[in-house]
């Protein structure tokens, strides 16, 4: 488990983190959103230990992690700006992690390596930036972390290797053998994927909720009236968006389905119907419900 408990880092005069106070399960998929500079590369490096914090803490299954060689050993930190040795090839830079951490995985690697289109006798350096991120993918994974933090994991990945990263990734936490976290600017990114979303801005987390939790909480309805009822004919429904065009009415509402349904056809309509909403939908509602405008945080 990863506790930050009134989090605080500074660079000069600018507070990268405010007191953040999170936590995050062990054997979870928990998706960091956040603008650029809003601190997520910084929570990153200090759960990693590459960081020391100037208040506060940040455990890893209760214990700190900055002045300990074991538990660095046991967390990969794979940055935007990725790293390798001049000249590496991808042998290389196996070598050089497998002398790092105790839990490298000679099998894995090779496993990977076949998964993903990449040569391993081939310079890094030559490769595309795409190609240079699934090659530091392989590498990370093959460490077998305790926990892996990843910062714009999916960032020039074609769509093939991007559905190959997700499924790697629940299996290994599926299997108990890891705790994954994702940074991101895009939360259409983590949609299918975590288990829990928080929103980091001005170096706090303003907003966390378990994924299934948000999304069984709202739902989207298309509908179909002639005539279409004024708004205030869906007074029984705590509605936060309601839209009108020619005979068409699209709402979204808080409650189950079957509520917001029966509801809607006591009015009589031509047609109704469900839709699911996106993980984007559903936090800008909810961070409009607690007085922040998610537009403004993170686009």
């Amino acid at each position: 488990m990863i506790e930050a408990r009134e989090l605080t880092k500074h660079f000069g005069d600018f507070t990268a983190l405010d007191a953040l106070t999170t936590r995050i399960e062990q054997g979870s998929i928990y998706g960091l959103v956040g603008s650029n500079g809003a601190g997520k590369s910084t929570f990153m490096r200090l759960i990693a230990g590459v960081y020391k914090a100037d208040g506060g803490e940040i455990l890893v299954d209760g214990q700190p992690v900055f002045e300990s060689p074991e538990k660095k050993e046991e967390i990969f930190f794979l940055a935007d700006e990725l790293f390798f040795l001049p000249g590496a090839t991808m042998n290389t830079m196996a070598e050089f992690y497998a002398g790092i951490y105790r839990n490298w995985s000679w099998k894995r690697y090779g496993e990977l390596c076949g998964l993903f289109p990449i040569r391993q006798d081939r310079k890094i350096a030559t490769f595309s930036k795409g190609m240079q991120r699934q090659a530091a993918l392989v590498l990370a994974l093959s460490t077998r972390p305790k926990i892996l933090l990843l910062d714009e994991a999916f960032d020039g990945l074609d769509p093939v290797i991007r559905n190959l990263l997700r499924r790697i990734l629940a299996e290994d936490v599926s299997d108990g053998s890891a705790t994954v976290l994702i940074a991101s600017h895009n939360l259409r990114e983590l949609e299918d994927l975590c288990d829990q979303v928080g929103v980091l801005h001005g170096g706090k987390i303003l907003f966390q909720r378990d994924v299934d939790d948000l999304k069984l909480g709202f739902h989207k309805v298309q509908c179909a009236f002639r005539p279409v009822p004024e708004r205030e004919a869906f007074r029984e429904l705590e509605l936060l968006q309601f839209d009108a065009q020619g005979s068409v009415v699209n709402l979204i509402a808080k409650g189950t389905s079957r509520d917001i349904v029966a509801a809607v056809e006591k009015l009589g309509p031509l047609f109704v119907e469900t839709v699911p909403l996106t993980l984007e939908e559903v936090f800008i509602h909810e961070m409009e419900a607690v007085g922040y405008d998610y537009s403004n945080i993170l686009f």
